[in-house]
């Protein structure tokens, strides 16, 4: 079973999202009809406090790594998925920080269902970089 005690021996940005990746199908339903048992579970107290105290571990990077700071909303990803059953029976990897780490909506979306695309390293901007007439 993969955990974040596991994760953070992985210093490369690169390398953490490997071993998180979950190369799920495109189109497959996480939840299909019982959708919301994780809307319910995603509004919780408990849930946002834990959110909270993973955010504030990770101090607002992408899967922790200083190099890459998350702009915009912060997501937190289940490095063990979470299932329906899981729920049903409130699973103690619900809430554990073990089980978690705070990623941008692009690299959650990415370890679910894309490639490393956007796992690349973050290129440094210049000024003018973005002049269409340059």
């Amino acid at each position: 079973m993969r955990s974040y005690h596991e994760l953070i021996q992985y210093s490369d940005f690169l390398d953490r999202f490997h071993y998180l990746q979950c190369h799920s199908s495109i189109g497959r339903p996480t939840f299909g009809s019982e959708r919301w048992m994780n809307q319910r579970f995603y509004t919780s107290p408990e849930w946002k406090h834990i959110r909270d105290v993973v955010i504030a571990r990770d101090n607002g990077f992408d899967l922790g790594c200083p190099d890459h700071p998350i702009a915009g909303k912060i997501m937190i990803h289940h490095i063990e998925p979470l299932t329906p059953d899981a729920i049903e029976h409130g699973d103690d990897l619900l809430l554990d920080p073990d089980n978690l780490i705070s990623c941008s909506m692009a690299t959650h979306n990415d370890l679910h269902f894309g490639t490393d695309r956007r796992a690349r390293p973050i290129v440094e901007r210049r000024p003018n970089d973005t002049c269409p007439w340059r």
